[in-house]
């Protein structure tokens, strides 16, 4: 059986000739169009994912208020972080109504994929959640998660080169096989591959952008380099949707008979998203690596010139009896 939100329930006849899918059973009605308060009337908090950012948020901040508690400081720009553009971006676009049209859309689908994939992922990264829970775990859990860090599995999955494959390969497996038009078909496989562009995000920016410990972590200039070459695949990815000859899906989205968005053009649209949206949130964050080598630079200059005064000092102490 095709999946379909409930939003999208059966949709009118296909021309003669033409086999029509099955469809969820619901109201025989058209989608109505994709309008900006729909991103409120079709909100769902009865997921599983939802339960799931709820319960992240409530962790990280039970850790926060812990260090606190005990008198510690944590950055409250990690907190944000983490919080908003990182655990909120998963939510706008997998919670509110914007979900509903995400099988009838492929535009929208984008706007998700670039979200769960690229911008979610950085600022999970940024909020460094694996460092407070590291600060804030009881001992034997704290080694626990110590031991995963420095598992065999993690150092091959954060290897950067290793990680950069995958991050690379994923879209193209998912949109240039039939794979795409079974999750469009199964609810159960949609869902899973967005908490696969998550997982694929994660795996990608951690090791370049994160603030977490993670071994094997390559020196700022071969970060750059590779988030530089990051930016290229974007491009290269998005201008092919565009200029498809055929339509991903299938016959999925003319099935659906929307009478407000055209196949075609939503697609065209859809390639223009990754693209122009790839290469802006790719240059954004090479400048956010950037910024990171040049304050690291600026606290080795200075830990350089606080020995270089303690050495001085203790010459001149050793050179005041004589």
């Amino acid at each position: 059986m095709l999946h379909v939100d409930p939003i999208f329930a059966a949709t009118s006849a296909l021309p003669s000739g033409a086999a029509a899918p099955a469809v969820a059973a619901g109201p025989e009605t058209l989608p109505p169009p994709f309008t900006i308060s729909a991103l409120v009337t079709e909100t769902r908090l009865d997921s599983w994912l939802a339960l799931g950012l709820v319960l992240a948020a409530g962790l990280y901040l039970y850790g926060v208020h812990r260090l606190r508690a005990r008198g510690d400081r944590w950055p409250v720009t990690r907190t944000i972080f983490f919080l908003g553009p990182g655990l909120g971006g998963i939510a706008l676009v997998t919670v509110t109504g914007l979900h509903a049209y995400d099988t009838a859309l492929l535009s929208v689908h984008m706007v998700q994929h670039m979200v769960l994939s690229m911008v979610a992922p950085i600022f999970l990264a940024l909020g460094a959640p694996m460092t407070l829970a590291l600060r804030t775990l009881p001992q034997r859990p704290r080694k626990r998660l110590l031991a995963i860090v420095h598992s065999r599995i993690a150092r091959v999955y954060s290897f950067p080169l290793v990680a950069f494959a995958i991050f690379v390969v994923n879209p193209f497996v998912l949109y240039f096989t039939d794979l795409y038009r079974y999750t469009l078909e199964h609810a159960w496989a949609h869902e899973l591959v967005h908490a696969h562009f998550i997982m694929t995000g994660c795996v990608f920016f951690w090791p370049l952008l994160g603030l977490d410990p993670l071994p094997g972590r390559w020196p700022y200039p071969a970060r750059a380099l590779l988030m530089l070459l990051s930016v290229p695949f974007h491009t290269v990815l998005g201008l092919t949707i565009m200029q498809s000859s055929t339509l991903f899906g299938g016959d999925w989205y003319p099935s659906l008979r929307l009478g407000w968005a055209d196949p075609w053009d939503d697609q065209v649209l859809a390639g223009g998203i990754l693209w122009a949206g790839g290469e802006f949130v790719s240059v954004t964050m090479l400048a956010v690596l950037v910024a990171q080598w040049v304050r690291q630079s600026e606290r080795e200059a200075r830990r350089i010139d606080r020995e270089l005064d303690r050495q001085e000092a203790r010459e001149r102490a050793a050179g005041s009896p004589a």
